[in-house]
């Protein structure tokens, strides 16, 4: 996957702040996302975004995915960056 910039961004890397900032940033309340991503639930959302537990890699890259459509290059690089 390549991030802002053509960086090459590790989903599994990106922290429980940063997911829960993406999320905001683009729009989605917990169950917002549970709507619209199969096989997610709130209380994964909720897991993640509190560092209690991790998602796959697969599920990791389509809420990486479905948040990165709705910011731009520059959202996705602050929050990254500075989360």
């Amino acid at each position: 996957m390549q991030g802002p910039g053509g960086d090459d961004v590790d989903v599994q890397r990106i922290s429980p702040r940063a997911w829960r900032l993406l999320r905001t940033a683009a729009g989605y309340e917990q169950r917002g996302v549970e709507k619209v991503v199969d096989d997610i639930m709130q209380a994964h959302i909720s897991m993640l975004e509190n560092n209690t537990r991790s998602l796959s890699r697969q599920r990791l890259q389509g809420l990486y995915d479905l948040y990165a459509a709705e910011l731009t290059a520059e959202q996705i690089d602050a929050i990254l960056r500075h989360f």
